[in-house]
């Protein structure tokens, strides 16, 4: 899959973790949110620098960091990962993977749950595939 569009998978797979991301400032975090989706899309779209889209991952790891627990933590980290995908491919494993420490920490001990969010990833993907006629 292009660049571009796992790059696209990983920002819409971060989607449903966004809620559990809790740093004590909603207007901040909605704030941080959207300027490096906005970077990220700007980046997908071909008109912006890896220098933007790393400082764009930065900014999203502050989440993480200022996250009050660590299901917020880890939320932010499926986020921030998903971000730092423009600028290298391999993040967005690392971002999936972090979905799936999310899921555990939800649902302790319930590999039917891990399952269930594994095949949620792969079928957007498969979507994307689709969607895009790659």
């Amino acid at each position: 899959m292009p660049h571009k569009y796992v790059t696209r998978w990983a920002i819409e797979n971060a989607q449903p973790f966004l809620s559990f991301i809790e740093i004590g400032d909603k207007e901040l975090k909605e704030s941080i949110i959207c300027e490096t989706t906005e970077e990220l899309n700007t980046r997908i779209d071909g008109k912006s620098s890896a220098y933007k889209i790393r400082n764009a991952g930065f900014l999203a790891n502050k989440l993480g960091q200022q996250s009050i627990n660590d299901l917020s933590k880890y939320s932010a980290r499926v986020f921030a990962q998903s971000i730092a995908t423009g600028h290298m491919r391999g993040h967005a494993i690392v971002s999936s993977d972090y979905a799936i420490k999310v899921i555990n920490i939800l649902f302790p001990k319930d590999m039917l749950k891990v399952e269930e969010e594994r095949n949620r990833q792969i079928e957007l993907a498969n979507r994307i595939l689709k969607e895009y006629d790659i």
